[in-house]
């Protein structure tokens, strides 16, 4: 059975930089996830993850991208897209992440990863919440992830 990571990442200190972590809660708080899928909060571990990207097949990264689109747009993205959407520069552990993979690599096991992310509103400003638009836009990108995870054939159910 394939070993799947759904890892939120940000800094929940800067308004949307926070998307990740809180999808990945919104995500704890609706749906009961099989054995072989792990939720974990990375905040901004960076090099801290490796354990967990080492023991997964797939990765799935829940993050803020700048995309270019608006606001609360959501997007899906792959291969080598995902160095390109964690080049968030205004945020370290986007940096360390895709060293962690890159070192998963050299390593022999870097997981397959696939990026669901979310254009932020604001994240400059320090606070815990999300953007209004951000907030009400969070559940139809971690819905997205889930329609996937399902594709899959992962029996998830509704709490």
């Amino acid at each position: 059975m394939e070993r799947i990571l759904i890892l939120g990442v940000g800094n929940i200190l800067f308004t949307d930089e926070g998307i990740g972590v809180r999808a990945l809660e919104w995500l704890q708080s609706h749906y009961v996830f099989p054995d072989n899928v792990t939720l974990v909060d990375g905040g901004t571990l960076g090099m801290g993850l490796m354990d967990a990207l080492l023991g997964c097949d797939r990765v799935y990264v829940l993050d803020a991208v700048l995309g270019g689109g608006e606001p609360g747009s959501v997007y899906r993205l792959t291969d080598n897209d995902l160095r390109k959407s964690m080049s968030f520069r205004d945020s370290l552990h986007q940096t360390d992440l895709v060293d962690t993979l890159i070192y998963c690599d050299i390593l022999g096991h870097r997981p397959e990863g696939v990026v669901f992310g979310m254009e932020p509103f604001d994240y400059h400003t320090m606070e815990l919440g999300l953007s209004p638009v951000c907030r009400n836009a969070l559940p139809a990108m971690a819905e997205k992830l889930v329609e996937e995870l399902k594709g899959l054939g992962i029996d998830i159910t509704t709490r």
